[in-house]
């Protein structure tokens, strides 16, 4: 057993290092913001690259020819990182999440360097991903190397790993407050106030190092003049039912086209067939390209018409398939949100033209679109409210917001929809056998909040029957922390604090989930 990771450590260090996390969370915002901003610095590169590329092409054969030839040498360099480190692949967040919980561990060093590689080759030869997914994997591993440097405790090194995640994606979207939203709704899923504080510390000073870069414009420019009345929110919720069911068949897709790709045993062919496509779309249909967000301001311009807004719709959303189902690093956070925008954009268009609604409220249903998007894919509907608000400089639309983004939520989770990372975390661990995860008796803490009417409410803790190989050592109820006796009651609102060997840590957080938070 490492010796700054056995019990007595583990307790000893977890009573005293609430504020050091908020320094640390400064470093970590740091080094995590460096590195996201430097990573979208070389995407703005590779685009204006690509576009000086294309407009080549278009001028003279040769180049074309000279471009498919190269987009297939990229194909195979990408093949050879994803060979190189497998944990490259894909968006990165389930990857994450995948270690937060135990699942497995990936090489800090290795993951750095091959994710920031392969994501600016895949994303600048114009594959239909976002620079949102591998931001956080890159920050997450930026906290991670931080804290091996450091050789900080297991809780620590986590907490630290969400630092750089929320700071990767504050920077890749100038969206601070996102970030630690992120954090709390999908990565941990519950509040932590050493998260919070923590990550808070983090995504702040990410974004402060992305601003003096990039400027204090947010990412979309949208002239919102004014807000849906109350009279026309019937077509919000209307909206909300269109987005909810769209999410589920986004989602349906998604594992389809993974499917579908497995079926592909050799990487270079996987990763050549969305390489070529992308070069194919650059001398059609430009526009595709890449995460899409040039779309969106011809689109709130009113410069296209309803069956261009469907043909693009439908042109995107297959792109989106073809590339993230390959396994090429990239994020689906961006595509996402613009195809979230063109159902908004069709969707306001059909009002605009069919009912007479004014012609200055396409834009605020492109805007509600993409949060109500966003809540039924990913199923965290305060990040994207939050997320759509920073993006877009807008916070005048909370209301319907926040009405768009319920109801695509319930219309998903009705639909019985799991959440997309959700999804591909159980794609990436299905198959692995227990045996690959290294034995080791290193020490974690888990923390879980107890919700109202779950199987455990005001029972004691003596009558509980805990996960095997689990040890509750304390119980923090407000400012209070108890010590755990068997007469203690656990109460709505307590949280437990749980000791277990990592690799167990998945397996009993799922089974203490059930307890504390399964109504």
């Amino acid at each position: 057993m490492e010796p700054h990771n056995d019990t007595h450590t583990v307790l000893r260090r977890f009573q005293n290092f609430r504020y050091g996390l908020i320094l640390q969370g400064v470093a970590v915002g740091a080094a995590a913001g460096l590195v996201s901003v430097l990573f979208r610095l070389a995407i703005e590169y590779a685009d204006e690259f690509l576009v000086f590329i294309l407009d080549a092409g278009n001028r003279q054969a040769v180049f074309k020819a000279a471009w498919f030839a190269a987009l297939a040498v990229l194909a195979l360099l990408v093949a050879r990182l994803v060979k190189w480190e497998p944990m490259i692949s894909g968006s990165g967040i389930p990857q994450v999440e995948g270690e937060l919980h135990g699942v497995f561990s990936q090489k800090w060093w290795r993951v750095l360097l091959a994710k920031f590689a392969g994501g600016v080759l895949s994303i600048g030869a114009g594959l239909s991903l976002g620079r949102e997914g591998p931001s956080v994997q890159l920050g997450a591993m930026a906290g991670k190397g931080f804290s091996r440097i450091l050789k900080r405790i297991k809780v620590e090194e986590k907490l630290l790993m969400t630092c750089g995640a929320s700071a990767g994606l504050a920077a890749a979207f100038n969206a601070p407050f996102a970030g630690v939203l992120f954090s709390l709704e999908e990565l941990h899923k519950n509040f932590s106030v050493e998260v919070l504080l923590s990550t808070m510390a983090a995504s702040v000073t990410a974004d402060f190092i992305s601003r003096n870069v990039f400027g204090l414009a947010p990412v979309f420019s949208f002239d919102i003049s004014m807000n849906i009345p109350l009279e026309l929110y019937w077509a919000v919720l209307l909206l909300g039912l269109i987005l909810g069911a769209a999410g589920v068949f986004y989602n349906f897709c998604i594992r389809k086209s993974q499917e579908l790709y497995g079926k592909v045993r050799r990487k270079e062919v996987r990763l050549l067939i969305p390489f070529l496509c992308a070069g194919f779309l650059g001398f059609t249909f430009p526009s595709v390209l890449g995460g899409g967000h040039k779309l969106i301001p011809m689109l709130a311009g009113g410069e296209f018409a309803l069956a261009m807004i469907a043909a693009v719709f439908a042109l995107k959303f297959v792109f989106s398939m073809v590339s993230f189902g390959s396994g090429a690093p990239g994020g689906i956070f961006l595509p996402l949100l613009v195809l979230g925008a063109l159902l908004g954009g069709a969707v306001g268009t059909l009002l605009v033209q069919g009912l007479g609604v004014p012609q200055a409220l396409l834009q605020n249903f492109i805007v509600l679109a993409m949060a109500g998007f966003f809540a039924a894919i990913v199923r965290a509907p305060v990040t994207g409210i939050i997320l759509i608000c920073e993006m877009t400089g807008s916070f005048t639309q909370f209301l319907s917001l926040t009405l768009v983004s319920l109801t695509a939520y319930v219309v998903a989770d009705l639909m019985r929809s799991k959440p997309v990372y959700e999804q591909l975390l159980e794609r990436m661990t299905a198959g692995r056998k227990q045996e690959e995860t290294a034995e080791t008796d290193t020490k974690i803490l888990l923390e879980i909040p107890v919700h109202f009417g779950t199987p455990i409410c005001m029972k004691k803790i003596s009558q509980i029957e805990w996960p095997e190989r689990s040890l509750i050592v304390a119980v923090r109820r407000g400012n209070r922390e108890i010590i755990p006796k068997g007469t203690v009651r656990v109460r709505p609102g307590d949280l437990l604090i749980v000791l277990c060997n990592e690799e167990d840590s998945f397996r009993i957080h799922e089974k203490l989930v059930k307890l504390c938070q399964t109504v």
